[in-house]
């Protein structure tokens, strides 16, 4: 098995002559560039918040109940890097039992603070100054570079450079530092520029930067102000759409795990019971004992079914990876899950912010992972945890953000691989 390496500084690799330049070339780069250090939060909401209130510890437990959104998906939509579709907001709402419109935050509200927000989902996930700064940079210079050449549309820079529109919109708005491009990526930006390496680059960027050449463009890279009136006029946006939508009623479909029925929608708000919860509660304790008619028969069967207890195994090692250390305890799996299932503790927040490290993964080693899921991989040296994607060939990706790692998904034997069905807050 090969994976990429992409963590490592963009200069390490170089001769100790090419290290000094690129690093005399940051050096040199003035202290003056405003960057906004939200660029990527263009969406606050408060799913996170409605999560936490129904004690639904796990962004898988959510996802789970949305099979229409994929974790990857639900994971950038909860951190606010992407806006949600209205249709999507209802059907996380519906899962909540709220309605849509509690989700969507007024972000020019006094008592809205975008770092309070942010902190408890990305308190941890900073990133280094000298490449926030440099990202920032190219950002510009490409922005300058692609103005100055109308040969450079966006099907030529996908065409000729094997640079994706989506891929170029995260470089022109500085979404991620240079070093964390794999090198296919960085290769074509090297070729944009006619650097003939990643210290080459830096210079050229950095001087076009001290000439001026990038004054006129730098105010559209990290502006705080672009992201507050992009995200205010969505959001705005969505609002409208949500409000001019039929409001669903009893006969709308039903969020996961109510029985199939709804809540009223006269009841939706503070105490937000569904009507599988209504009548046990509305009844005298002498007559709860009886369930609801509504809930069937195999409901029943699989609320009195024995648990799935499986144990825990995991203790952290170099390089992202978990050694399958027996942990002394179990916890409870999925029922649906096969019986080799076992507890993973994941020891460090490898996946990033979005799954901190104090986190028991379930793993089915023998289901096949499948894109916008989590997959575990069994190496030599320990197993390691990956979020699972497909590329624009159809071919199957793991990604791993501590240590920075892109791994082929498909050239893996499938006896070494397993899916995450669930994960639990310690």
């Amino acid at each position: 098995m090969t994976h990429k390496p992409l963590g490592q500084k963009a200069l390490s690799h170089k001769s100790p002559e090419l290290q000094k330049r690129g690093a005399k070339a940051l050096a040199a780069v003035p202290a003056a560039i405003e960057i906004d250090a939200y660029r990527t939060l263009v969406f606050p909401n408060r799913i996170r918040k409605f999560r936490k209130q129904l004690n639904i510890g796990s962004l898988l437990e959510l996802s789970e109940k949305l099979p229409a959104i994929t974790y990857i998906r639900l994971s950038k939509i909860e951190r606010g890097e992407i806006f949600a579709r209205a249709g999507e907001l209802r059907d996380i709402a519906g899962a909540l039992g709220i309605d849509a419109e509690e989700l969507l935050i007024d972000i020019d509200d006094t008592d809205f603070d975008i770092a309070a927000w942010a902190d408890p989902l990305h308190g941890g996930d900073r990133t280094d100054p000298e490449a926030e700064r440099f990202a920032v940079l190219l950002a510009a210079a490409l922005r300058r570079r692609r103005a100055a050449d109308d040969t450079l549309t966006i099907a030529a820079l996908e065409q000729e450079y094997g640079i994706a529109p989506v891929i170029l919109s995260r470089i022109e708005n500085a979404l991620k530092p240079f070093e964390r491009w794999n090198e296919e990526i960085r290769t074509s930006l090297r070729r944009l520029f006619a650097a003939s390496d990643d210290a080459e680059l830096v210079a050229i960027v950095n001087d076009a930067h001290m000439r001026g050449d990038l004054d006129a463009v730098l105010p559209m890279v990290a502006n705080p102000q672009l992201r507050i009136t992009k995200s205010r006029n969505r959001i705005a946006a969505l609002r409208n759409e949500l409000s001019a939508a039929p409001r669903e009623d009893l006969e709308s479909p039903a969020p996961a795990g109510t029985g199939g029925l709804r809540a009223a929608p006269g009841e939706r708000g503070a105490s937000r019971r569904t009507a599988l919860e209504r009548p046990l509660l509305d009844q005298p304790l002498g007559k709860r004992a009886a369930p609801s008619p509504a809930v069937s028969a195999e409901e029943i069967a699989a609320q009195h079914a024995p648990l799935h207890l499986v144990p825990v195994y995991g203790s952290p090692l170099p390089d992202g990876l978990i050694a399958r250390t027996p942990a002394g305890t179990q916890v409870e799996a999925p029922r649906s899950s096969g019986p080799r299932t076992y507890g993973l503790r994941l020891g460090r927040p490898t996946l990033g912010a979005g799954l901190p490290g104090r986190s028991i993964l379930l793993v089915d080693p023998d289901r096949f992972p499948s894109a916008g899921g989590l997959a575990v991989v069994t190496e030599e040296q320990g197993l390691r945890v990956l979020s699972v994607t497909l590329d624009r060939q159809g071919r199957m990706l793991g990604y791993s953000e501590n240590p920075d790692l892109e791994i082929a998904i498909d050239e893996i034997d499938p006896v070494n691989l397993g899916t995450v069905v669930a994960a639990l807050f310690e």
